[in-house]
């Protein structure tokens, strides 16, 4: 068994168009660096997009993100690495999580863990109502499916901007064509999977995803966020909520 994470961190830079040319330098000389920080278990550069297509076009050249999973609670400091972002970077937000439910891998591995929440303790959390909660989907889409996936995404993503109990969302993606995935935060547990399973778009599009095949590979975690710290605009916070 996998041990799950103390610690999980996902931070977000928005650089100015200037700059976009240094981001994607730091894009390629980054990743390595990441994971060989003090401490890092598992760790991912990202490019962002809105959400709504998922396809080439839906790319946000001034947003990119790091998600990295630390072996003690105390973690989090990106070091030189996280120094040279912020000397790009206009604007930059930082959320730390703790991970309630993982399945799946990412690149083979299990980033999370393999946390012990099953559906008694999802519902045990949203009784409990215990405060906001974070939701990562990452996939590696099979070539031959890529057009019919992105063709039932926006449905779904509709839905999403609309759903009660959204704070922000915004897509990930290691590559502009390919490796998909999704960050979102929610106000509450109940709120999370109301829009999981009871929302009709997203529910016909998990019957697909095991006939269809869309994925070789997919991720799903679900984490308490414990603090939240910068601009939350850079993480697509929508206005009016706190």
């Amino acid at each position: 068994m996998v041990s799950v994470p103390p610690l999980v961190t996902l931070h977000v830079w928005r650089v100015p168009r200037r700059s976009v040319g240094r981001a994607l330098v730091r894009m390629a000389m980054d990743p390595r660096r990441l994971r060989r920080l003090p401490g890092v278990r598992f760790g991912k550069l990202l490019g962002t997009g809105t959400g709504t297509s998922f396809g080439p076009g839906d790319a946000d050249l001034t947003r990119y993100a790091a998600v990295v999973s630390w072996d003690r609670v105390s973690g989090g400091d990106l070091g030189r690495v996280g120094a040279a972002w912020e000397a790009i970077a206009t604007a930059a937000a930082r959320v730390d999580l703790r991970p309630l439910t993982s399945r799946g891998r990412w690149s083979g591995a299990v980033p999370f863990g393999e946390p012990s929440g099953g559906p008694e303790a999802r519902r045990q959390e949203t009784r409990r109502g215990d405060g906001p909660v974070l939701a990562l989907t990452r996939a590696r889409l099979r070539p031959a499916k890529a057009l019919t996936f992105w063709t039932a995404v926006p449905p779904v993503a509709r839905e999403l901007a609309a759903a009660p109990g959204l704070l922000a969302r915004f897509g990930i993606g290691e590559a502009p064509v390919g490796w998909q995935g999704t960050v979102s935060l929610w106000r509450g547990a109940a709120d999370l999977t109301r829009f999981a399973y009871r929302q009709p778009e997203h529910r016909a599009v998990i019957a697909r995803t095991t006939a269809v095949r869309w994925y070789a590979e997919d991720l799903f975690a679900r984490f308490a966020v414990l603090d939240i710290s910068g601009d939350r605009a850079v993480l697509g916070w929508r206005e009016g909520e706190r």
